[in-house]
């Protein structure tokens, strides 16, 4: 399915609308990004390599990895083989919320 520019706005407009229509947790497209990357890309990950991976700063990251880690989409344990490195993990809740926001969004680009 190719959308136009318009349309591609007004997809993500219709999804970001049901997403608060739902009572999905209002999150920022920078903690969008970093859970889906977690989710897509084969772990491990870590708060340095997700820096790099998505161009952000750790800071940034650590921030976004608190929220998500508060609604336990994802949690953070220490690194055994380098205890001064931290591996972000996937949780079940994380990719049932994932899950249904995919199918919030088939279900919208159906409408587009």
């Amino acid at each position: 399915m190719q959308l136009s520019p318009a349309q591609a706005m007004e997809l993500w407009h219709r999804v970001t609308v049901e997403a608060l229509n739902q009572e999905l947790p209002d999150l920022s497209a920078r903690q969008i990004a970093l859970l889906l990357h977690i989710y897509l890309a084969p772990p491990p990950h870590t708060v340095r390599g997700l820096s790099l991976d998505l161009n952000m700063s750790k800071p940034a990251v650590t921030r976004a990895l608190d929220r998500l880690s508060a609604l336990g989409y994802l949690k953070r344990q220490t690194d055994m083989a380098d205890r001064r490195s931290i591996l972000v993990k996937r949780t079940v809740a994380g990719a049932v919320f994932l899950r249904d926001f995919a199918d919030l969004i088939k279900g919208q680009a159906r409408r587009v």
